[in-house]
């Protein structure tokens, strides 16, 4: 079992910046591509980000691309989600992920082994 604790989450207003940071707690995680999903009220739970397992590769939804950055520092097993230029629509649950199929950058939770508890980001306009 792996432990992804996340932290970070907040109340802002649009156009600010948050950073989400992602702990794990087990060496093996370095091992793992990592991912960042989002739920909102009402809506199912979507992908935001995800990066492989060496930060080599890194996807983003559309939502999200050119406003939000993932990142990886494998020797403090972290995950950060940098999100600039907030906007309303992005207010969620936010969600640290782990896959231990190494060979593979995943953009589906189902394909998530580990999660976190989530970190609440409320955006206002």
């Amino acid at each position: 079992q792996l432990l992804l604790v996340e932290s970070g989450g907040g109340l802002v207003q649009a156009g600010e910046s948050l950073r989400l940071s992602c702990q794990a707690h087990a060496r093996t995680a370095t091992h793992y591509a990592m991912g960042w999903f989002r739920q909102a009220p009402g809506k199912e739970r979507e992908f935001v980000a995800a990066i492989s397992w060496d930060g080599g590769t890194s996807y983003y939804a559309d939502s999200v691309q050119g406003r939000f950055t993932i990142s990886r520092d494998n020797s403090k097993v972290t995950v950060d989600l940098q999100m600039n230029n907030l906007k309303a629509e992005d207010t969620a649950v936010y969600y640290c992920a782990a896959d231990a199929a190494r060979l593979r950058v995943a953009r589906r939770p189902e394909e998530y082994d580990y999660w976190g508890q989530g970190t609440q980001v409320t955006v206002s306009s």
